[in-house]
């Protein structure tokens, strides 16, 4: 309930002597929601949800699933992105936190995003308006339909992940013994963020190029300024300043990054996973929340500013609510603090053993 300024880093847990260890690569599936309604009320025959699984669900005697995991990524990610050594590699391992010989973790790609149905598949600008709670829906039928998980051990999401996150705890309160939303804010999306995000969204579709959603070829100028609409969100003003010292090496990186994108990017993929926030509003909801809240932000967040003062206003409304703002550091990276858990993993631990029975 109480704000943390947190100036005193060497208190989480000392990962640089928890060496980065070898992890399960994971079991990839799908599954096929027969006539998925959609907030719109729009229905689509099927909706497939790819995911990606390690570790097997253990249940108690009274057949609830007791050690599941789900982890949610952000716009434009997928779920396979965690499985790196940045994050699965501090967490997955041997005898780590979130070690997955004990736990049973769900890494699924949200509606629109990597291998899930989503516009580029055939539909294009008609495939239907989805939003974060349509997310959390079709990921609650995932989980209770398809993989027989009906309890979660806990609820971890990185940006538009940690916004599903809220929603999760609003809409299924009983179904999770702990939520840690990394680099969100349980408010509605305006001011800056919703401006850029409009700014976005509005640079691909007046490119000539986009016509109307039925290119042949991706809309080069418009997904440009998207681009570069995501990286100025994206990123760590220390951390580039220190990367691209010298005009040179900012042009050289640019350029790296902005091909990066045009390599994963479909732009009508992009304005539906940017416009998916547009009725996201946790605020009114948060007394709903029943478990226990530890929400991570980093000083240094460019889409969520500590100065707005947003959360300090908003987390007492939670039970059992925590914020914990991270200052700046040479390990901060802006937006992206939310994926390195040698930064927060203490407060992941802490949130483990503070919910160890519930």
């Amino acid at each position: 309930m109480k704000l943390l300024m947190v100036f005193w880093i060497a208190i989480l847990i000392n990962l640089s002597g928890y060496a980065q260890a070898k992890f399960p690569a994971g079991t990839e599936s799908d599954y096929a929601i027969k006539n998925f309604k959609f907030e719109t009320g729009d229905v689509l025959p099927q909706l497939t949800i790819h995911y990606t699984t390690l570790g097997q669900p253990v249940k108690d005697a009274t057949g609830t699933v007791t050690n599941a995991l789900l982890i949610m990524h952000g716009t434009t990610g997928n779920g396979r992105g965690f499985l790196n050594g940045l994050f699965a590699g501090n967490l997955f391992g041997p005898g780590q936190l979130l070690d997955a010989t004990k736990y049973y973790i769900i890494l699924p790609d949200a509606v629109g995003h990597g291998k899930s149905s989503k516009p580029s598949n055939g539909l294009h600008m008609k495939f239907p308006q989805y939003t974060y709670d349509d997310m959390v829906a079709a990921n609650y039928q995932l989980l209770t339909e398809h993989l027989g998980v009906n309890h979660l051990r806990l609820i971890l999401g990185t940006s538009m992940g940690a916004m599903q996150a809220w929603v999760w705890g609003y809409t299924y309160p009983d179904f999770m013994d702990a939520l840690m939303p990394l680099a969100s804010l349980p408010v509605e999306i305006a001011g800056r963020n919703r401006m850029i995000r409009k700014m976005a969204i509005d640079l691909i579709k007046l490119d000539p190029d986009w016509k109307q959603g039925e290119y042949m070829a991706q809309p080069k100028v418009g997904l440009t300024g998207a681009i570069s609409s995501l990286i100025v969100m994206t990123s760590s003003p220390l951390q580039m300043q220190k990367g691209s010292p010298t005009k040179s090496k900012a042009d050289s990186s640019l350029a790296v990054l902005e091909q990066r994108y045009f390599t994963t990017l479909d732009a009508n993929d992009f304005i539906y996973q940017f416009d998916a926030s547009r009725d996201y509003n946790p605020a009114p909801y948060l007394s709903k929340i029943k478990a226990p809240v530890f929400a991570i932000n980093s000083a240094d967040d460019q889409v969520n500013p500590p100065e707005l003062q947003l959360m300090e206003k908003h987390i007492g409304s939670v039970k059992r609510g925590r914020y914990i703002l991270l200052p700046i550091s040479d390990k901060t990276t802006g937006h992206g603090t939310h994926s390195n858990p040698t930064i927060w993993g203490g407060y992941l631990q802490e949130l483990l053993a503070l919910t160890a029975n519930e």
